[in-house]
């Protein structure tokens, strides 16, 4: 087979996955912080809201107010300060369908004061029987190229969505049937269809009740509307329509570029671009894109159940390729580091293994005192929105791998004090 490695996921194309047997960035299918104005960790808030809440449509969803367990106001980098080394673990699907995965990883934020991003999948919440209330563009009614989940997957998808939230997770979206190939792929959707799909998308998480008709679970604690500024397209498809839509609804960032360099971000039509990035890949000469089906697509190319004498060895490299991929930006330019994952036991669940071995590593160098901030997509917008537009150009000046010569204060000494990224207009 060909390498379809050194452009991680691109190489491989949806048709090609889709012969494997294998949904390129699907997730859940059940057949396979930063510091305080003086630098230091702000505390979580209590676990619940604060506020009553307030019913929103049909109950499936309350406004409680101000999320909850949320690390501090972010502040502007002082002149020839050390920026923060920001890593991002995210989840697309988010899905629990009874392996435990989910549950799992926020544990493990939990135990060491980190957040995330779930990107959930709408149709996680919709019953099968209902599945022809979805109308996928350039699709057959109910069509979905990742499974509709059984009613206890719901209810444990719902369970584990609003304690994510509560416990300071983001919940962004990974739209709905995850369409990869063929005339109805997600590649060739006008904003028009981009548009439809997210309404949907939201529709099945504020409708829930409605459509599973559950009425023993306790509402999502957020408004979905408010909640939701950004998402990670099927395949990393689609982004260039989807962007006139995303800043159309007002959304702060998109995750769906594919290929992109350790560097720091910058806009594309508005909107922060956060792209899967390539990093080094021990025992090659090329890099892989930071996700774990890129990992499986370059060990066991055709399967998700290799022989398990090849497991321990696979799990070890792509444990070392995240850690490699976070060391070369801790050590040089800084640039914010971002994972992608999915709630699956591909290949004996290595993968899931090696993403929680890496997620220690870099948290044990934040509790050494580094300054390194594990946050969600949306925390770190925030901290971007507030930083001035030529100290972000200077932080974009430096390339993968790059020390500033002579130091942070020597890159930011004719650095002046300019308004807040968020009020520039640039693109």
């Amino acid at each position: 087979m060909r390498d379809v490695s050194r452009r991680g996921l691109i190489g491989l194309g949806a048709g090609a996955a889709a012969a494997m047997g294998l949904t390129a960035c699907g997730s859940g299918r059940q057949d396979a912080a930063p510091a305080d104005g003086a630098g230091r960790e702000s505390p979580r808030a209590s676990s619940s809201p604060t506020v009553t809440a307030r019913p929103l449509g049909d109950g499936s969803t309350t406004d409680t107010g101000k999320q909850p367990n949320q690390p501090g106001t972010p502040v502007p980098l002082e002149p020839g300060e050390t920026p923060p080394q920001f890593v991002v673990f995210s989840w697309d699907g988010a899905g629990e369908v009874g392996n435990g995965l989910f549950p799992r990883f926020l544990d493990l934020a939990k135990e060491h004061g980190a957040y995330m991003t779930f990107f959930l999948s709408g149709l996680y919440l919709l019953p099968e029987s209902k599945k022809r209330m979805y109308l996928p563009p350039n699709n057959q009614p109910g069509a979905s190229d990742i499974g509709y989940l059984t009613d206890g997957h719901i209810r444990s998808t719902l369970r584990n969505v609003r304690r994510a939230w509560l416990e300071g997770h983001e919940i962004g979206t990974h739209f709905n049937g995850h369409f990869c190939s063929g005339f109805g792929t997600v590649e060739h959707w006008t904003p028009k269809q981009w548009s439809s799909e997210i309404e949907q998308a939201k529709s099945f998480v504020k409708e829930w009740r409605t459509n599973t008709g559950f009425t023993d679970l306790p509402a999502l604690p957020f408004d979905y509307d408010k909640e939701l500024i950004g998402a990670r397209t099927p395949c990393l498809l689609g982004q260039n329509n989807l962007l006139p839509t995303a800043r159309r609804l007002g959304w702060r960032y998109d995750a769906s570029s594919p290929g992109g360099r350790q560097v720091w971000p910058e806009k594309r039509q508005g909107v922060w671009d956060f792209p899967l990035q390539l990093i080094p890949f021990p025992g090659h000469s090329f890099e892989v894109l930071s996700m774990d089906y890129n990992m499986l697509a370059n060990q066991s190319l055709n399967t998700t159940r290799a022989p398990a004498h090849n497991y321990p060895g696979w799990r070890e490299q792509a444990a070392n390729s995240y850690i490699s991929g976070f060391k070369r930006a801790y050590e040089t330019n800084r640039a914010p580091f971002f994972i992608g994952n999915h709630f699956e036991q591909w290949n004996g669940g290595i993968y899931m293994d090696a993403v929680e071995k890496a997620f220690k590593h870099i948290a044990r160098e934040k509790e050494k005192g580094g300054d390194v901030r594990l946050v969600s997509f949306r925390q770190f917008t925030d901290w971007l929105d507030v930083q001035r537009p030529e100290v972000l150009s200077k932080l974009r000046s430096l390339d993968v791998g790059e020390r500033p010569a002579g130091g942070w204060k020597a890159l930011f000494a004719d650095s002046g004090k300019g308004a807040p990224s968020g009020s520039s207009k640039a693109a």
